[in-house]
């Protein structure tokens, strides 16, 4: 008879890695683009270590889990987590899919996030950056709108 732990882990990895996704955030890159075509907003893409990174765990802490931050991505951004952990449990598939994203992308460290138009094109290039959501927003509005 399997563990309990057992039996769980098993069923979390058959159900997908999308239990994990932060909440109001998408694990699915070409969704976030279908979305933000149709809303007419930017796609904001975080390539985070969410489990290991400190300044990825800043981040989201001091920027995206703020009331703010959350109330600015309601009405302008597509948010996706392209996430890369190393206890948390993730889909073969879905590390397959942020592997090639990040390869794609040229990712070399965490946090990056990149920021896209609706159409898919790279408009902007961030990180951790103090300040909190305030400076967070400042530096999204300085980039191109959809």
């Amino acid at each position: 008879m399997m563990k309990p732990a057992v039996v769980f882990t098993l069923a979390v990895m058959a159900l997908g890695s999308s239990l994990f996704a932060k909440d109001g955030w998408s694990e699915d890159f070409k969704d976030g683009l279908a979305k933000a075509k149709a809303e007419k907003k930017r796609v904001l893409v975080d390539f985070t270590g969410s489990d290991w990174c400190g300044w990825c765990v800043k981040l989201d802490r001091e920027v995206f889990s703020q009331p703010e931050f959350k109330e600015y991505a309601a009405k302008n951004l597509v948010l996706v987590e392209v996430d890369f952990p190393q206890t948390k449990a993730q889909s073969k598939e879905q590390q397959a899919k942020n592997k090639a994203l990040a390869e794609k992308y040229s990712i070399r460290g965490y946090p990056t996030v990149l920021i896209f138009n609706a159409a898919g094109k790279e408009i902007g290039k961030l990180g951790y950056m103090p300040g909190g959501p305030q400076a967070f927003i400042e530096a999204l509005e300085k980039l191109p709108k959809p």
